[in-house]
């Protein structure tokens, strides 16, 4: 812009072309790229030299990774709004128009390679943990909790071949089911990896899949699942120690143990003749024949409750470099660590997946995950841009909060503006706190009543409908009288 004879005019006639130029955009993570490049940098999402996402199309890896995160933040878009979307940015940016259907959209999501968006999960995961600190290790060592999970999906032929429903569901009355194995930062709460397969996989043979993730000096956090022999013996090996809830098939008498202080011992563990069912002949076999383990008993009291026992196994021995109060405080703080699903699954919305097709299926979890990683990027920073506590920061009020502003920084005069947007964001984050209930109760229950609409305990086609069905529920739950 040239005003020669009226330079006092240039600034503010420059702001103005900025704002008539730019008046709206995308309301995803595409304007916040400025604060989150170093979790999603460009050389991860950049083009292929030669193959499939070689050419130059309207539907970059970017842009089609950055759609596919919105329709996850916006729950229940289409991909028909994400085309509208796309349209009006191109046509108010003078890029030309974009075609309305929404079938190059779809193939440029099936296009995406899911190594990228494994990449991009491990990215924004160590992105966290770089914000987030390291305060919350043990010892200088990092400290990784393992837990499963399982999410329902589309029902359709092909997801029922890759992913079938659980045997105890009649066909054709039920969902297929993907079981996924995360391994989580106790540091920032981010996802580090994840592991997918059908519902009839167990988390031990998941787990075993994750060993590679492993660094040596690292300590695996994890429920009764992994306190048994196999991964007590198998992990050490690799310079990796867990702690976890004992197996409740083994029994503990202490009256046999080394002890080291009250309900504190170590014990040694003998291999059983039988091979497991995880390992190979030949990794069975480099099992050593005994090991030795911690084992110690703690009192988890809630006021006006019973108190509850818990035995924790680990392969740390020593106890004055690991002491039992922090074991336990440690084993304490891993069930923060599994509401980290919760938030994916009941705030994201990731309970069921929508994608028609097997390998759709896992590019929408996986771009749950990277989501739920880059919220957890803001909320690390918030933290240690404004002194707080990590823990006590709301995941669904910095979605909320994300959401809002981001809106407001596209509309943003300039650079200085968004850069005060960006600090109240973080500021209120840290100011959001949620309140510290120590002896709260939340039962698993549900308090809102079904219809009065008979279960599908039959498929579509042969399922014969009720007329007087609000008189008559056929199907209805045995206690159905008991929810009312």
């Amino acid at each position: 812009m040239h005003t020669p004879y009226f330079p006092g005019f240039r600034p503010r006639l420059a702001s103005l072309g900025r704002r008539t130029a730019h008046p709206l955009r995308q309301s995803t993570l595409v304007q916040l790229q400025q604060h989150l490049c170093d979790c999603l940098p460009p050389a991860l999402l950049s083009s292929e030299d030669d193959g499939p996402n070689s050419r130059e199309r309207v539907f970059s890896l970017r842009l089609t990774l950055e759609c596919f995160l919105w329709q996850v933040l916006k729950p229940r878009t289409s991909c028909r709004e994400v085309v509208r979307q796309v349209q009006a940015l191109f046509r108010l940016h003078g890029r030309g128009p974009v075609h309305e259907g929404d079938s190059a959209f779809i193939q440029a999501r099936q296009r995406l390679p899911q190594e990228r968006l494994e990449k991009a999960l491990a990215t924004t995961a160590q992105a966290a943990d770089c914000r987030a600190g390291s305060a919350t290790q043990l010892q200088g060592r990092a400290i990784k909790v393992v837990d499963g999970s399982t999410t329902q999906l589309a029902d359709t032929p092909e997801n029922q071949e890759r992913f079938p429903q659980p045997t105890s569901q009649k066909p054709g009355c039920g969902f297929p089911v993907i079981r996924f194995i995360a391994l989580l930062s106790l540091t920032s709460g981010a996802i580090l990896r994840v592991v997918m397969d059908s519902w009839h996989s167990y988390d031990l043979r998941l787990l075993h899949r994750l060993w590679d993730e492993l660094a040596p000096g690292d300590i695996v956090l994890g429920d009764r699942a992994y306190g048994e022999y196999t991964t007590a013996a198998s992990l050490p090996a690799k310079g990796v120690d867990l702690v976890a809830r004992l197996h409740q098939q083994r029994k503990v008498d202490f009256r046999k143990a080394r002890r080291l202080a009250k309900n504190d011992g170590l014990f040694v563990w003998t291999k059983g003749y039988q091979q497991s069912q995880i390992l190979s002949a030949a990794e069975w076999t480099l099992l050593p024949a005994q090991i030795t383990v911690r084992i110690l008993r703690f009192t988890a009291t809630i006021r006006g409750f019973r108190g509850r026992r818990v035995t924790l196994v680990t392969t740390l021995v020593d106890p004055k470099l690991y002491p039992a109060e922090q074991l336990v405080d440690l084993y304490a703080r891993r069930w923060r660590l599994e509401l980290c699903f919760r938030d994916i699954k009941t705030t994201l919305g990731m309970e069921q997946l929508r994608c028609k097709s097997p390998d759709m299926a896992q590019k929408e979890l996986l771009a749950y995950l990277i989501t739920h990683n880059l919220i957890r990027c803001v909320m690390a920073e918030a933290v240690a841009r404004f002194a707080g506590d990590l823990e006590r920061l709301s995941f669904k009020g910095a979605l909320d909060a994300l959401r809002q502003y981001s809106a407001a920084i596209a509309q943003a005069r300039n650079q200085k503006m968004r850069r005060q947007l960006w600090e109240d964001l973080l500021v209120n984050l840290v100011r959001d706190r949620v309140p510290w209930r120590p002896n709260r109760r939340e039962p698993r229950a549900v308090k809102r009543r079904p219809k009065a609409y008979p279960l599908l305990n039959q498929p579509r086609h042969k399922f014969v409908e009720i007329s007087h069905r609000n008189r008559f529920w056929k199907g209805r739950p045995r206690n159905y009288r008991a929810l009312n």
